[in-house]
Formats: structure tokens, sequence, C-alpha cells
């Protein structure tokens, strides 16, 4: 899964000329925390609503409205706006953009081409919805956890006993737990008859299935 296909394509920006005023009310319009910077395509800044209310007069202010719109209306974005602007390619996969946003703490990123032009952005709303698809949650999953050690042909093992049962598998996750055993996570179509089955030859080979569960549409 790519980047380019899970960010939002043409995403409203400014240019560093517009106006504070103008640019607090499109945001305010959209519901935005953060609004990029573009000039003559190119990605030059951001700024957030935070810097808007840096600059912006305090409550107790003795200005009156018009002259606190004045005030507003002559500074530029330009003023307040951060230059360094962390950003993902459109090639990047989710799993890189998700990362990047991690490591920065930053809850959205730019996406640019191989020219450097603004071609989207990306969210952790984004991310969180590729997640929720990709593991098909909507229709309804049957989730299993295992407890299991790094042994070679462990998974192997493991799903030749679903195979052997007439259970497709629709994803496997592996977690590493701070004791040095994995949490192996299974997903399988969700099943009207349950698993028991399925849980007691896993467990006669040794593997512990520690939790069973079913998440999403359950119908």
């Amino acid at each position: 899964m790519f980047v380019a296909e899970r960010m939002t394509k043409h995403p409203v920006t400014v240019t560093s000329e517009t106006s504070i005023s103008d640019a607090a009310k499109l945001m305010k319009k959209n519901h935005f925390h953060r609004m990029l910077i573009v000039d003559n395509g190119k990605l030059v800044g951001y700024f957030s609503d935070r810097d808007v209310m840096r600059v912006a007069p305090s409550p107790a202010t003795t200005l009156s409205r018009y002259e606190i719109r004045s005030l507003l209306d002559k500074m530029k974005v330009k003023e307040i706006m951060q230059k360094k602007v962390i950003t993902v390619k459109e090639d990047a996969t989710v799993e890189e953009a998700a990362l990047i946003m991690y490591n920065n703490k930053v809850g959205g990123l730019p996406v640019i081409s191989d020219v450097g032009a603004l071609v989207g952005i990306i969210t952790a709303t984004d991310i969180l919805k590729t997640f929720v698809n990709v593991m098909g949650l909507p229709s309804g999953k049957t989730r299993l956890t295992l407890e299991i050690e790094d042994k070679i042909g462990t998974i192997a093992d493991i799903t030749k006993i679903f195979a052997e049962n007439d259970v497709n598998l629709d994803s496997i996750i592996t977690c590493r737990r701070d004791d040095g055993k994995y949490d192996l996570v299974v997903r399988v179509d969700d099943r009207e008859n349950g698993l028991d089955d399925i849980k007691e030859k896993l467990e006669a080979k040794g593997y512990k299935v520690i939790h069973i569960a079913k998440i999403g549409d359950n119908r």
C-alpha cells in the first residue's frame, strides 16, 4: 500500500503573501489545525493554529475588533510560517509514512512528487483507515493470538494446521514481547461454528492460544 493511494489529493493551501486574517478564516472554515504554504507550485512552509494565536492580540487588549482585523490583515503568513517541513514521497509505503509521523510526533505529512511538487497530504486518520481496511475488519474477522517462540518452521507448522482443517488465513502478524517470546496474531474469516477444534489441535502441538475474539461485522 503506497502513500499515493491513501493520501488526500489537492490539499487546500495558501501562499506566503496571504494575510493571516484570510488564512485564519480558511482554517476555521475547513476545521484545519495546520495550513500548508505553496509559492509557485513549491512547498515553502506551514503554520498552525498555535502560530496564529501567538501573534493575535490578547483577549485583554484594548484594541477594537476593527483594529484587530486591520492588524491581522496587514500581517502575512510568511511572518509566522515554519520553514522546515517534514514530508514524504508519494511513492513511499504507508508504513514508511507512519514511521516518519511516529518518529517526529506529527499528525500528518505533506506528500511531494519526485520533482518536489506538493501532490497531497496524508494524516494519522488516513493511516488508521488503511490499517482497518487492510485487516478487513469491517467485513468481520476472527482473531486468534498464539504464544510462540522464535523457531524455524513455526509459522509453516501453524499454517498447516489451519489448512488441514479447511480454514483460510486472512493475515498473520508477529509481535515480539519483552520476555523474548512472540505473540502470533492470526486473522481468519468470521466463522459461526467457532474455532474450538483448531484451538485444541494447536495446543496439542504445543502452541498456546491465549486469546480469541471476533472483530467487525459479525452478522
